[in-house]
């Protein structure tokens, strides 16, 4: 009877799911129009249940005729194929395990498309972005500051791009903590090629995510749209090198303009790559050369724990919430109430159990031991 009931629960998650990633496929149907939909009509299943009348009072004639055609059968077939693969998931505005951040920024993305660890969606996190054309001491800069905002238990956010995007998840992967690519282009597309060997390492011991459906190919108007996912997942955003026009400069922006902080480090007066940094810093980015001065500034120290790899090692290995769950399907929600610990802690422990293979997480924000 249990499984019955599973198995309707999931049945139903999947057809509400399919209502958003159709809803996402109609042509002209940006962020702005999901959102002014939403508003009116409450949810997809209300959008698609109305008439063509009452749809032209809220978008245009031809947005209205492209929604009252009902579901894209072949994109929605490509994209429940993909979903029904391990560690692929997709994240609506109506999920619990939605990041709070992103909730916090004027137009966050109704839905996102996620592959690897989903935990790490609600976890204490912080930017490092800058050029594609990083200089070798760039990107040994960018690692470094990585692997050490990994030891206070910082999640990594950054674009996959080269240069400086690699080097930070690089930093993050080899002091074994966590890390998020924001990527501009469909989950289903490596991009850039050259960084298919990284994203495989990232899905697997990560998360990448992405606003865009399945098939979506790398424009260079999606990434600046992607910079504002970047800056509101994060407390912060470093710029480690950037030239005074880049995509960097407009997460720096964007992270002043979303409330979060924002550092850079600075370089030689006679190189390209620092004069973005040193114009961040008199418009009143905070001036790093130490990770010192990133952990004063958040406050690390009280906000988050020092955490050690023998002190990880002792969470997954006597992890309290194990013997929580039992081997229920739980949500994120029942493990805070059940336990007393607050959203971040619980997340950070959901998140090194995913990791070591001792519990997976399910469609509809739940999750479930399986060791």
């Amino acid at each position: 009877m249990q499984d019955n009931t599973s198995a309707d629960a999931y049945n139903e998650e999947i057809a509400e799911k399919s209502l958003w990633i159709s809803l996402s496929h109609v042509h002209g149907v940006g962020t702005q129009t999901f959102y002014l939909l939403l508003k009116t009509f409450g949810n997809p299943a209300n959008i698609y249940a109305a008439s063509f009348k009452q749809l032209k009072e809220v978008v245009s004639e031809k947005i209205a005729a492209e929604i009252t055609k009902g579901i894209d059968e072949e994109a929605l077939r490509d994209t429940l194929h993909w979903l029904s693969q391990p560690n692929n998931h997709l994240v609506t505005l109506a999920d619990s395990d939605y990041p709070k951040a992103l909730l916090e920024i004027s137009d966050p993305p109704p839905l996102l498309y996620a592959k690897g660890c989903l935990a790490l969606l609600n976890q204490p996190s912080i930017a490092i972005v800058g050029s594609r054309n990083a200089s070798v001491q760039g990107e040994k800069n960018a690692e470094a500051f990585a692997q050490g905002l990994c030891e206070y238990g910082l999640c990594i956010i950054s674009g996959m791009a080269l240069g400086i995007d690699g080097a930070a998840h690089r930093g993050a992967l080899s002091a074994n903590g966590a890390t998020i690519a924001v990527v501009g282009t469909g989950l289903d597309i490596v991009y850039p090629a050259k960084h298919r060997d990284l994203a495989h390492k990232i899905a697997e011991h990560g998360l990448i995510i992405s606003e865009f459906h399945l098939g979506t190919p790398s424009k260079p108007q999606n990434f600046p749209k992607r910079n504002r996912i970047i800056s509101g997942l994060s407390l912060g955003c470093l710029v480690v090198e950037a030239n005074l026009q880049s995509g960097s400069q407009i997460t720096a922006r964007l992270s002043a303009e979303q409330g979060r902080e924002v550092f850079a480090i600075p370089g030689s007066i006679h190189s390209p790559m620092s004069k973005g940094c040193h114009q961040l810093i008199k418009q009143g980015a905070k001036l790093v050369d130490s990770l010192q001065d990133i952990v004063e500034e958040l406050n690390l120290d009280n906000v988050i724990s020092n955490i050690s790899p023998a002190t990880d090692h002792n969470i997954v290995t006597h992890n309290p919430l194990l013997q929580l769950m039992g081997y229920e399907q739980m949500t994120l929600e029942n493990l805070v109430h059940l336990s007393g610990l607050t959203v971040s802690e619980v997340s950070y422990m959901l998140m090194l159990l995913e990791l070591d293979g001792r519990i997976t997480s399910l469609v509809g924000g739940q999750y479930q031991r399986i060791v």
